[in-house]
């Protein structure tokens, strides 16, 4: 019985928005919106969230811009409500005052987007939005605070709590490993047989977060290679012919790449639990895995070094550079230059090995001259390296890292 009540109600939820969306057509934007945030009705709030969501799709970027204006400035918080309310609570500190400075401290336009989220695929909607936000803030830096609202807001939405890990294999729907070809960001995959080679082997493995309103677009993915110690070269590691190993043979796994899908969702962090869950997964299917590493890029070295000539470079020992760049180099608040380092030392990794010639790709020339790092996620030592490095930005190395640092003069370095 419940399944068809749950049927009827659906059906009729469908034709009697069906029978609204025509009131509504003719309203503008911003009266759709003032219509939303007063709507009472369940179904009414439904078909009008459709509408407007529906009609933001069909908008041009100049129409876009309009709305992003209309909800920066017409659903704005009211300062002088939000001080009044604030003095209100001080000289009277209750359940009432209080509940009268939140709702004056949260502008309507957070109200707008839960709304908004009530219709079936908003949420993946509303993430689209916000990229096209994210795209118009440098030139519009009025548009700052909308983001983050949507930035409040999309924290909240895809809590850890909410999101699914999935293993993603050469099984996966056709439209899933379509999309891990499209997203993959940091070793481009130029071919299904590409994909199929980092996918299928036994000695291969790759996870994702799903959020269950974008259950077909992955948010994060990590892909993770099976190996006999710990590699020094990318191109080896995906190279096609290589000899593959049995899962249970391994005693390391390496991340070697991490992949964020969803551009609307930037500042929303999720790699620090994917690993996280990734390793305690495969520690529990694997018990004979010991060591848990990157293999990862070097992404700001070249800039870092800045005019230095490259062809100096070459003849020089990229290993000790990378090594002094990843300990020394840091920005004005302390933390790492590198924003690789910076996330996996914020996850209580530490810097383990620099292999010069371990990435000859045009991208890897590009960054670093080829050099990339492995990080080691030692897992009794994960929490004492996190307080070390959030506490006093302490980059916690191996001895040969440091040794290599050490042998660089600031003249080798450009500095």
């Amino acid at each position: 019985m419940s399944y068809f009540s749950e049927l009827i109600s659906t059906v009729f939820e469908r034709r009697y928005q069906k029978a609204l969306s025509g009131e509504v057509d003719g309203r503008t934007t911003s009266e759709l919106c003032e219509a939303l945030l007063s709507s009472h009705g369940e179904v009414s709030g439904v078909t009008l969230a459709r509408n407007l969501l529906d009609r933001y799709a069909a908008m041009s970027a100049e129409e876009k811009t309009g709305f992003f204006e209309f909800m920066a400035h017409e659903l704005e918080i009211d300062p002088d409500a939000v001080i009044s309310s604030l003095e209100a609570y001080k000289h009277n500190p209750s359940k009432g005052t209080y509940r009268a400075f939140a709702a004056a401290c949260e502008p309507r336009r957070q109200e707008l987007a839960r709304r908004l989220n009530q219709v079936q695929g908003a949420t993946g909607q509303l993430v689209k939005m916000r990229k096209d936000l994210l795209g118009l803030m440098k030139e519009r830096p009025d548009l700052e605070p909308l983001d983050v609202d949507f930035k409040h807001l999309f924290a909240s939405w895809f809590n850890r709590g909410f999101l699914v890990l999935r293993p993603i294999d050469w099984a996966s729907p056709a439209d899933i490993l379509e999309k891990i070809i499209a997203y993959e960001a940091v070793h481009e995959i130029d071919s299904w047989d590409d994909l199929r080679r980092r996918l299928k082997p036994t000695d291969r493995r790759c996870f994702g977060f799903f959020h269950p309103s974008m259950a077909d677009e992955p948010l994060i993915f990590v892909e993770v290679a099976l190996t006999k110690g710990v590699p020094n070269s990318i191109q080896d590691l995906l190279a096609d012919g290589r000899d593959e190993i049995e899962a249970e043979d391994a005693d390391t796994a390496v991340f070697y790449s991490i992949s964020n899908c969803q551009s609307g969702l930037a500042g929303i962090s999720f790699g620090n639990s994917l690993i996280k869950q990734v390793v305690s997964d495969l520690s529990k299917d694997l018990p004979g895995l010991s060591t848990f590493v990157t293999l990862s890029p070097i992404p700001g070295l070249n800039k870092w070094l800045g005019g230095t000539d490259l062809e100096v470079l070459k003849a020089a020992d990229n290993q000790a550079l990378a090594a002094h760049y990843l300990l020394e180099a840091k920005r004005s608040d302390g933390m790492p230059f590198d924003p690789v380092a910076r996330f996996h030392l914020g996850n209580g990794a530490m810097v383990h090995a620099v292999h010069a010639e371990a990435d000859t790709s045009p991208n890897g020339r590009r960054q670093s001259n080829g050099t990339m790092v492995n990080y080691l996620y030692d897992l009794s030592q994960i929490s004492q390296n996190h307080e070390q490095f959030v506490g006093d930005q302490t980059v916690v190395a191996s001895a040969a890292v440091k040794t290599l640092s050490g042998s660089v003069t600031p003249k080798s370095t450009g500095d």
